[in-house]
């Protein structure tokens, strides 16, 4: 309303105005170090202390496209897994012309642009968190990714502006069910089921300061049952991140808290490895000096 941001806070079982000369980041950052009323009013939830919590509540969720190698690798493991005849089809031309099979590629508008899809983010969970497939899916997958929230609003920001507003940087897990997920893409909508379910993050935000210098040489590992599958790095991403910030501000006010993601690491995930996880498996997800997560996935 009127180009300002409203903001409340809990106090004493009541809601009321937040100070006006404070941010929504402020805001938030004063309820972390608040600390919890001895008597939780009737109709709050009860806290949960069985594991992590998250370090904050997305706004929402952007994730982007950023890795192009990523997309080859994991298009390839998907048409392997899913569809083999198509898979050594597709291998035989890679083969011969020594290129990636132009099916794997990603659509030629991350060339002019940033691209990104619109992800749920009310359905993230805290490091620790036993997770499982969906019911509908016999694919679960993971994806390690760079995570970033806003600290301060941005409206048709500039890069500059926009890597200034950057608040802190989390480790992001995008789970998927990729047994799905072709069908929804396929459909011109974009990911709904393959990728609402869930996410999660690790459970300490790092400040900008200490992640943006050696944004583009962070280096991380999955390890599934105590074994390294992969090695992955930040480097090689198609776009800054101040400039897909400053792209997703276009005539669109973006406000602190909303969470930014990188998409997935080249290596990050099983589609991509082969390796798969499922029932029993014990998942880590490592970004050395951002953060980790962890899971073990349930029966579906």
């Amino acid at each position: 309303m009127d180009g300002q941001v409203r903001t409340e806070r809990r106090a004493d079982g009541d809601w009321e105005p937040a100070d006006a000369s404070l941010a929504p980041w402020d805001v938030l950052g004063r309820a972390w170090d608040d600390p919890a009323p001895d008597d939780p009013a009737p109709n709050d939830p009860a806290p949960d202390d069985s594991g992590s919590l998250l370090p904050f509540q997305p706004l929402s969720f952007r994730d982007f496209m950023l890795f192009e190698q990523h997309t080859i690798d994991a298009s390839r493991g998907l048409v392997r897994r899913f569809h083999p005849a198509q898979y050594r089809a597709a291998r035989t031309v890679e083969l011969l012309t020594r290129r990636p099979f132009p099916a794997f590629r990603p659509h030629g508008l991350l060339q002019e642009q940033p691209i990104y899809y619109l992800g749920n983010h009310l359905t993230f969970v805290p490091s620790g968190t036993e997770v499982r497939p969906p019911s509908y899916s016999r694919a679960l997958d993971y994806e390690l990714e760079l995570g970033f929230v806003l600290a301060r609003p941005l409206l048709d920001a500039t890069p500059e502006e926009a890597t200034a507003a950057i608040g802190g940087f989390v480790l992001v897990n995008d789970l998927s069910a990729r047994d799905v997920q072709r069908r929804e893409m396929a459909s011109g909508f974009g990911p709904q089921n393959s990728k609402h379910f869930a996410s999660s993050m690790s459970d300490v935000l790092v400040t900008a300061d200490e992640v943006l210098p050696h944004v583009d040489t962070l280096r991380g590992r999955v390890v599934v049952n105590g074994e390294v599958v992969s090695e992955v790095s930040t480097a090689g991403m198609r776009w800054s991140l101040g400039e897909v910030l400053a792209h997703a501000s276009r005539s669109e006010r973006l406000l602190p808290g909303e969470l930014f993601a990188t998409g997935t690491l080249p290596g990050g995930s099983g589609m991509e490895t082969g390796r798969w996880i499922g029932p029993g498996d014990e998942l880590e997800l490592v970004l050395d000096g951002v953060g980790r997560v962890e899971h073990r996935v349930l029966p579906a």
